[in-house]
């Protein structure tokens, strides 16, 4: 396992691109009641740079959703009699996937069975980068690996219910679950917490930005919006995970030195991404 400590620098932006060039984000998330965190994670992943982004949630909560959000498109999404989106959306988002350069699942999703068997589906059955995040989290684990096109997001808590350890046992030795999580499964692992962990087959990154401010709720769907940005703008997987990790945890540093530990919420996280990401276009390297 190679400890990598290098992040990648982002380049400037050629003078004659568009918003297509960027890529289009795809956003599926939101339920009653969680309808915020579909939308932190659109604003999140545009502050990143996507050219487009469409939040796709159920039809029920959509006008919710679409009057928080200006600069993101909505896609409504049917549901079954229990509000969870069912074989139909499905069968929709498979059909229209060509539209998208990355997928963002999971922010406010309904957790049950039913949202499981439609994460599991859509995720084999389209073959663009995935973050997989929050409710979305709870459709692998056990005999169920994260496929390799996915980039899965978990806290401590949800990584306990993944791999069936405790969540105490996995804060003790957070790179050593990391690591042997990562002989059974591929894709990229972000173990969020203090320290975030980036884990590939073969390589590990140990975050050093971020502060106790940030565990306010949205945080963790401001990162998966980020991460999905930068995936749809082409960036390999771990590499994204890397870059996205530390403009998350730099931009709550920024934030934290404005408003405080105490008062830092997940939106002042967002509104600091801009001068995080103009100290990595700074520095050097860049994307491959």
């Amino acid at each position: 396992m190679i400890e990598v400590s290098t992040v990648p620098a982002i380049p400037a932006r050629e003078r004659d691109s568009h918003k297509g060039t960027y890529g289009h984000v795809l956003v599926i998330g939101g339920s009653l009641g969680f309808t915020g965190a579909p939308v932190m994670a659109c604003e999140a992943a545009l502050r990143a740079g996507a050219g487009l982004v469409t939040c796709a949630c159920p039809a029920h909560v959509v006008a919710i959703v679409a009057a928080k959000l200006t600069e993101a498109m909505t896609f409504p999404l049917p549901t079954d009699g229990q509000g969870c989106v069912n074989a139909e959306a499905l069968r929709i988002l498979t059909a229209s996937a060509d539209r998208f350069d990355a997928f963002v699942i999971g922010p406010g999703l309904d957790p049950r069975d039913a949202t499981r068997d439609f994460v599991r589906a859509l995720i084999d059955g389209v073959r663009r980068p995935f973050v997989v995040d929050a409710g979305a989290l709870r459709a692998f684990g056990g005999d169920r690996p994260v496929p390799a096109h996915c980039v899965a997001t978990p806290h401590p808590g949800e990584f306990a219910l993944l791999t069936g350890a405790a969540a105490a046992d996995v804060q003790r030795d957070r790179r050593a679950a990391a690591v042997q999580f990562m002989e059974r499964n591929d894709g990229v692992l972000v173990l969020k917490g203090s320290g975030t962990i980036v884990c590939a087959a073969d390589r590990l990154y140990v975050n050093p930005t971020g502060n106790p401010g940030m565990a306010t709720g949205g945080a963790g769907d401001v990162l998966a919006g980020v991460l999905g940005a930068l995936l749809g703008q082409g960036w390999e997987p771990f590499d994204a995970a890397v870059l996205g990790v530390w403009l998350h945890g730099r931009a709550g540093d920024l934030a934290c030195a404005e408003v405080g530990e105490e008062s830092l919420i997940a939106g002042d996280i967002t509104r600091h991404l801009a001068a995080a990401i103009r100290e990595r276009k700074a520095g050097s390297g860049g994307r491959p």
